[in-house]
C-alpha cells in the first residue's frame, strides 16, 4: 500500500511538471525574460551581432548566425548555449549584467523543447515592447507611502489655489493655503516628469516608467469621486472622464512639455531623443500630431516655444541647445558651448534670444530645472545645491535666492501672475514661496501617509 501511494505521488508530480511545461507562453513567460536581459543590446536599433530580439520573427531569423533555436532541442540551440556558458561567450556579457538564473533558463529551455512557438494572438512581426506594454497593468497606489517619493513634477492650477505634484503611480492635488491633500488620481505612469495646464483647465502630463515606457496624457482632474478621510480619489487609468486622451506612447520616459503662447500647439520630448509637436487648436481631444523631430543625439530635457510660436527651442543630454523652425521643418541653430548636459531653455520676450542652462556655475552645482514667467519678467532656476534662484528675464541679472529645501531641486513652477514660486526636491519636499521677498508660504511633504504641512 505504501509503495502504491508513493507511485501515485510520483505520477502526480510528473503530471504536474508536464502540465506546467505545457503552460509556457512566449508572450507571458519568455518575452519578459528577453526584455529584462536581452533587449538593451539586441534592440531594433543597431542590435549587436545584427540580432534583433524585439520581434519573434527577427529572433528566429538570427543575426550574423542562422536561427539560434533548434526547435524541440534546447541542448542543441545556440540560444540556450550562450545563456549557460561560463566563458566570455556568455550572454548577457559580464559587463552588461548578471547571468540568467537557473529558473529563467529552465523556462526558456522548456519553451524551446515545446517547439519555440509564439502565442496565436501575437503577430510574429509585432514589436514585443508594445505587446508587453499592452498586457501590463498599473498597480493601485499605496494608501500610505513607506518611503518619500521624489517631486519630479509640479504645477499651480490656473487659479493658483491648488498645486499638483507627481507621486508614485499617481498625481496628488494640494491646497495652497492650507497645504492639505485634496485629491489623488492614479496613473499608469510610475512617475510624472512634467505638468502643463491648458487654458481650459485640462492637465497635460508627461512621464512613464523608466526604461519601460513613456506617455503624454490629458486629464480632467476637476471631477468628483469617492472621498476617504477627506481626500477625493479619481481613476486616471480606466475612467475615460478623467483620463481624456493619450497623445503619445513611447519606449521610455517623456521628460518635458511646452505650450505655445496662443495655446494652439503642444510639444513634448524625452528619452527617445525626439520632439513631438501637436496642433491642439480644436481641443486636446482632437489633437493632431504635426511633427516628430529628431534634432538631438541624446535625451531631450526641456522645450520652449518662441513667443510667436514659429520656433521650438530644446536642450539635451547631448550637451547642446537647439532651435527648430516649425514652418520649414529644419534646424535653425545649434548652441554647442555647454560642456555638460543642458537641462533647460527659455525664450526671451523679444523672441530673438534664448537662455539655456546646465552645469554653468550660476549655482554651486548643476542647474537642473528652468522655468519662466513673462508677467513677472522672471526666470527661475533650480539646482543640485538645493536652492532656487530668480533672474531678470531681460537682463539676466540675479534677483533672489530661495532657500529651505534640503535636497536637489527637480521641479519648479510659478503661479499664473508670478507672485508665487514652488520648488520640489528629490526627497519629496515641496516649498511654496512669495516671489517678491522669498518668504516661505507653505511647506509640504508630498508622500501620502508621511506628509506634514507647515508654514
Amino acid at each position: 500500500m505504501k509503495i502504491a501511494k508513493s507511485i501515485l505521488v510520483a505520477c502526480a508530480f510528473l503530471i504536474s511538471n508536464v502540465a506546467n511545461a505545457q503552460n509556457i507562453s512566449f508572450i507571458k513567460d519568455v518575452a519578459p525574460i528577453l526584455k529584462e536581459n536581452c533587449f538593451a543590446c539586441h534592440g531594433s536599433k543597431n542590435p549587436k551581432g545584427k540580432l534583433d530580439m524585439t520581434k519573434y520573427e527577427a529572433l528566429r531569423h538570427g543575426g550574423t548566425k542562422d536561427d539560434p533555436i533548434v526547435v524541440g532541442k534546447p541542448d542543441e540551440s545556440y540560444f540556450i548555449d550562450v545563456l549557460k556558458a561560463t566563458d566570455k561567450s556568455r550572454m548577457p556579457p559580464k559587463e552588461s549584467g548578471d547571468a540568467l538564473s537557473p529558473e529563467k533558463i529552465k523556462i526558456l529551455e522548456q519553451w524551446v523543447a515545446q517547439g519555440a512557438k509564439i502565442d496565436k494572438e501575437v503577430d510574429a512581426k509585432a514589436d514585443l515592447l508594445k505587446e508587453l506594454r499592452l498586457r501590463w497593468k498599473a498597480p493601485v497606489p499605496s494608501a500610505k507611502y513607506s518611503f518619500p517619493v521624489a517631486a519630479t513634477a509640479l504645477a499651480f492650477s490656473p487659479d493658483g489655489k491648488k498645486i499638483v505634484v507627481g507621486g508614485h503611480h499617481e498625481i496628488t492635488v494640494w491646497d495652497v493655503e492650507t497645504a492639505k491633500l485634496e485629491k489623488r488620481i492614479n496613473t499608469r505612469a510610475r512617475r510624472s516628469m512634467a505638468f502643463l495646464f491648458l487654458p481650459d483647465g485640462k492637465l497635460i502630463v508627461a512621464g512613464g516608467r523608466p526604461g519601460e515606457e513613456g506617455d503624454v496624457r490629458a486629464y480632467d482632474i476637476s471631477s468628483s469621486g469617492k472621498i476617504t478621510d477627506g481626500v477625493t480619489f479619481l481613476d486616471g487609468v480606466n475612467d475615460k472622464k478623467i483620463m481624456l486622451k493619450q497623445l503619445l506612447d513611447a519606449d521610455d520616459e517623456v521628460l518635458c512639455l511646452a505650450l505655445s503662447s496662443d495655446g494652439k500647439k503642444l510639444a513634448a520630448g524625452g528619452c527617445d531623443r525626439l520632439l513631438h509637436v501637436w496642433d491642439i487648436s480644436s481641443g486636446i481631444e482632437n489633437a493632431k500630431l504635426e511633427q516628430s523631430i529628431e534634432n538631438h543625439a541624446d535625451w531631450v530635457f526641456s522645450a520652449a516655444f518662441s513667443p510667436d510660436g514659429n520656433f521650438l527651442a530644446s536642450s539635451s543630454r547631448d550637451k547642446t541647445a537647439k532651435v527648430w523652425n516649425l514652418a520649414s521643418k529644419e534646424s535653425l541653430a545649434t548652441f554647442p558651448d555647454h560642456q555638460n548636459s543642458v537641462y533647460g531653455v527659455f525664450f526671451k520676450a523679444d523672441g530673438k534670444n534664448c537662455y539655456s542652462a546646465g552645469d554653468d556655475k550660476q549655482h554651486t552645482g548643476q542647474i537642473l530645472k528652468v522655468v519662466g514667467n513673462d508677467k513677472a519678467n522672471l526666470i527661475a532656476t533650480g539646482g543640485s545645491d538645493n536652492t532656487i534662484k530668480t533672474w531678470n528675464a531681460e537682463s539676466g541679472a540675479a534677483v533672489k535666492t530661495f532657500a529651505g529645501l534640503t535636497d536637489q531641486v527637480l521641479s519648479l513652477a510659478f503661479n499664473k501672475d508670478g507672485s508665487l514660486i514652488a520648488g520640489g526636491a528629490w526627497n519629496g519636499e515641496v516649498i511654496i514661496w512669495k516671489t517678491a521677498d522669498a518668504v516661505v508660504l507653505k511647506k509640504i511633504a508630498i508622500s501620502p501617509g508621511l506628509q506634514t504641512a507647515s508654514k
